[in-house]
Parts: structure tokens; C-alpha cells; sequence
């Protein structure tokens, strides 16, 4: 598998690792939205968050969690986005699930990625009703 996380998992490429479990790995972003940007991943390889056993999931938050209040403290932060992407029409690069902390600053620059606009409530209505009629 040529995956960069997993080779990571392997010890075949460098990480600054924060922590890690038997599950699961956080590590520093090489590539930083903001200082701090931390990586959480699972260990077990899966594509997206529907790709995702539920074991492995709750590894990730789980860590995720762990390192959230010290990488807060330790980046100065005061408060942090969590962040995840599936797909790439949903901006997603690396084809194993990651979830992204991101320690914030106030003006620290970094945007968020929608302006929220006013919604049409007979819109959200009829969506609402057909994803309940799929989920059973």
C-alpha cells in the first residue's frame, strides 16, 4: 500500500509524534494551517470517516481528547477547530481517515471554510424527511 500515513504507522517515514496508542496516532502536520496543527489518525488504514470501524473511531477521539488540552495550553490557543474532510470534492489529499486539530488564536488568520447564509425552512424540511425515510 502506498500510503504515507500507514508507512508513518510503520516506522518507514519520520513523524513528530505527540502520542499514540494501540489504536491510534497523533502527530504534528508538516504542512501547518497554524502552529500546532496536529494529526490524529487511526492505525488501522481506512479511506474516509464512513470507511471507519467503530473501534478505530472512537480510538481517534479518544486521543484526540488526550492531546487537545495540552496542545491547547502549549500553543498559547484559545480554542481549537476539529476538522475532517472525506472525499476529494471535500478537499481530502490523503486517502486515510485524519482528523486535524487546530489550535486557535484570536486574528491568528486562519479562515473558516463557509459563510453561513439564511437557510429555506421548507428545504431543510423536505431533506430532513428523506434522509429520516433512509435511515429507516
Amino acid at each position: 500500500m502506498d500510503c504515507i500515513f500507514c508507512k508513518i504507522i510503520a516506522g518507514e517515514m519520520p513523524a513528530f509524534k505527540i502520542y499514540e496508542d494501540e489504536r491510534s496516532l497523533a502527530f504534528l502536520d508538516l504542512y501547518p494551517g497554524c502552529t500546532g496543527h496536529t494529526l490524529v489518525i487511526p492505525k488501522a488504514h481506512a479511506v474516509n470517516f464512513l470507511d471507519l470501524e467503530e473501534e478505530d473511531r472512537d480510538a481517534v477521539f479518544r486521543t484526540a481528547r488526550k492531546v487537545a488540552g495540552p496542545l491547547i495550553e502549549e500553543c498559547g490557543a484559545t480554542g481549537l477547530n476539529l476538522f475532517q474532510s472525506n472525499g476529494e470534492d471535500a478537499g481530502q489529499v490523503i486517502f486515510h481517515f485524519h482528523l486535524h486539530l487546530l489550535p486557535r488564536k484570536k486574528g491568528d488568520g486562519l479562515q473558516t471554510l463557509w459563510t453561513s447564509q439564511e437557510s429555506d425552512s421548507a428545504e431543510l424540511e423536505q431533506l430532513a424527511g428523506r434522509v429520516r425515510r433512509e435511515l429507516g
